[in-house]
């Protein structure tokens, strides 16, 4: 199952590629595709909502794999190997169990059905 594959290597390469962004070598470009590609797999809104039946995880088989895929052809070698050593070194004792990284979507959400709320009482 060459999709399962995929998905698994996601996990490892969406967290290198957080830890590229950071890295001093990593070129401008590199750092904005790494930035557009982080921002876009931790955020709660979708380019498709997933509701929509099928067409709804277009985006997140499709889209997210071909962001990660440019963002790594954009980053040199040297620091994609430190990367994504770094990155499964956060994996090499199960998910990670740091809760409070969820706060900011939480967050996201909360403040969008609160406007939601407030545009549909007004």
């Amino acid at each position: 199952m060459e999709i399962k594959r995929r998905a698994r290597q996601l996990k490892t390469d969406i967290p290198a590629v957080f830890w590229a962004l950071k890295d001093k070598e990593t070129p401008a470009p590199a750092k904005v595709m790494a930035g557009i590609t982080v921002a876009y797999a931790l955020s709660p809104l979708d380019l498709i909502p997933d509701f929509i039946p099928l067409l709804g995880y277009l985006d997140d088989i499709v889209l997210l794999p071909a962001l990660v895929a440019l963002t790594i052809k954009l980053i040199p070698a040297p620091v994609w190997e430190r990367s994504r050593a770094q990155a499964q070194q956060l994996w090499a004792s199960g998910p990670p169990r740091k809760w409070y990284f969820a706060i900011p979507v939480i967050l996201i959400w909360m403040l969008l059905l609160a406007l939601i709320i407030r545009a549909l009482v007004q």
